[in-house]
């Protein structure tokens, strides 16, 4: 989401620095250092670590005065770079919203602490959607009109269907023309549940029909996902694709978007799959504020065999017709919201001098 803002940005007038919490290169540091962005990193935010945590960010921003906004996607823990930023001085403070309730684990009161002491400190709230906004911000908070929703917004010529790309991607996953490519993009990651879709993928198998699994994304579960395709016999029928910069080229060559997660704020991958006219199932968990195109088929997670049925029988290659005007008609079109971003900074810059 980041990344789509700061590549439409006009950065002759908003530039993006970045600080992180790991000491590994991440997948888009090269480009930001391309588009003019600084990177700096500081150690993880773990409970051990708070307190170093909080001691380096000071420092941080004792040291480089001349940020004026603070733009925190940390969720509860946005808390910790907030309140420091207000005591230090920084007038523009933003939380950003983007998972809602996940249910009751051994996280939920740490993290209920930390989201009823973050409230006091954010100057302006956004979120990628309302339930995002109630779990983070309060359900008062959002009827008071004090959220701004900011969309995950893509470049809708960019997700435009192409039959070059497609084949493209297909060559290099060797996949033949009679391939059912079933795909999912995502953290790999026990949210995501990707570990759903084997068996899913076992029982379309199982119906006589030739498909694949394709899981765009990295994370935790690879390895665990790896053993378990094994397991069932499906080695040869899972492509674990990894974190790639092109990942519309991937929808391009799916057949069919398939979206188990346990929990979504939005669910922005999504979206992205009605962007280039893919068929797509989700979970009944999914917020379903991310059907724009009204096209997507709900399921329960205790079924596979629904999801198995639907998929196999949908035919290969098969897309709807998005039309771009239905992006920017729900705030989903890049160039038009980067704009509205852009001009919040500025105009929050121009209040304050």
């Amino acid at each position: 989401m980041i990344m789509n803002y700061y590549r439409h940005m006009d950065r002759s007038q908003v530039q993006f620095d970045f600080l992180v919490n790991r000491p590994e290169e991440g997948a888009y540091e090269k480009e930001i250092r391309e588009l003019g962005g600084r990177i700096y990193r500081m150690g993880p935010m773990y409970p051990l670590q708070f307190a170093k945590y909080k001691k380096d960010f000071r420092n941080f921003l004792r040291q480089h005065p001349e940020y004026r906004i603070i733009h925190s996607h940390l969720e509860e823990r946005s808390y910790f770079p907030l309140r420091i930023a207000r005591e230090e001085g920084v007038p523009i403070r933003i939380a950003h919203a983007h998972n809602e309730y996940t249910g009751f684990d051994t996280k939920t009161l740490f993290r209920d602490y930390f989201r009823f002491r973050l409230r006091p400190y954010p100057t302006h709230r956004f979120t990628c959607s309302d339930n995002a906004a109630r779990w983070l911000y309060g359900e008062r908070t959002v009827r008071n009109g004090d959220v701004q929703i900011v969309t995950n917004a893509i470049d809708g010529d960019v997700y435009a269907y192409s039959a070059d790309i497609r084949a493209r991607i297909r060559a290099q996953l060797m996949l033949s023309d009679d391939t059912l490519l079933i795909g999912n993009v995502g953290r790999l990651a026990p949210q995501k549940n990707q570990m759903f879709l084997l068996e899913v993928l076992h029982e379309v198998l199982s119906r006589g029909v030739n498909a694949k699994l394709v899981v765009v994304g990295e994370g935790n579960l690879h390895d665990e996902l790896t053993r378990e395709a094994k397991k069932l016999g499906l080695a040869d029928s899972l492509i674990l694709a990894g974190s790639v910069p092109n990942v519309s080229d991937y929808l391009q060559a799916m057949d069919v978007f398939a979206f188990p997660s346990l929990y979504e704020g939005l669910g922005m991958a999504l979206i992205e799959a009605q962007a280039v006219g893919l068929p797509a199932i989700a979970a009944d968990t999914v917020p379903v504020a991310a059907n724009i195109s009204n096209t997507v088929q709900y399921l329960p997670l205790d079924d596979s065999t629904a999801w198995a049925e639907i998929i196999a029988d949908i035919p290969i290659g098969l897309r709807d017709d998005i039309n771009k005007d239905l992006l920017i008609s729900h705030n989903y079109e890049i160039k038009n919201e980067a704009k509205k971003l852009q001009n919040f900074y500025l105009n929050s810059i121009k209040s304050i001098s």
